[in-house]
């Protein structure tokens, strides 16, 4: 007897049933070749283990900036659809927290691995190494953490503390934040 609630399951296991008895897979996605597991296969560390190398700065991120995430991060990461990148500082302990790069964020490491994987929306992917060092660098400086000519690195970018990185409780051993010196 078929239920209303069996229906999806019923139906979910006609399809990997027949899928199976016919020995075809479902005809989703394509297999990927070394080099495209290679370029994603790579894990960062709060440390700056497994970051990429290249270098950056601010002037340089304000031109990334502005071709690849204004549209969608507005005028100096504020204001546009998508979430505010600057500002927010001192406003997680309120009503109304705003979390950006600046105000929330607790490993610089973690900022660049995202947009190295994710961004820009659009064309992931499509950012070189320097790109995201300096696009990053270009964040820092909009939130006051970094000077405008700031050199960014696999080097530098781990040792650059943000505001809110004593803010975050670890449940590891040993009792050291990853990265600290």
């Amino acid at each position: 007897m078929c239920t209303r609630n069996s229906l999806p399951i019923g139906i979910l296991a006609c399809v990997l049933s027949g899928a199976t008895h016919a020995g075809e897979l479902p005809g989703l996605g394509r297999p990927l070749s070394e080099a495209e597991v290679a370029a994603a296969d790579y894990t960062v560390m709060p440390d700056g283990e497994g970051l990429p190398a290249g270098r950056g700065n601010a002037r340089r991120g304000a031109d990334v900036y502005r071709q690849h995430c204004l549209a969608c991060h507005g005028e100096e990461g504020t204001g546009g659809v998508n979430d505010g990148l600057t500002g927010g500082h001192g406003s997680l302990t309120t009503g109304q927290p705003v979390k950006t790069i600046g105000s929330y964020w607790p490993y610089l490491t973690t900022v660049s691995d995202y947009v190295r994987r994710a961004m820009p929306y659009q064309t992931p992917g499509v950012l070189s190494n320097d790109d995201i060092y300096s696009v990053t660098a270009y964040l820092l400086f909009l939130n006051g953490i970094v000077e405008e000519d700031a050199e960014t690195d696999a080097d530098s970018l781990p040792r650059v503390r943000m505001p809110n990185r004593d803010n975050f409780e670890w449940d590891f051993t040993p009792t050291e934040q990853p990265g600290d010196p």
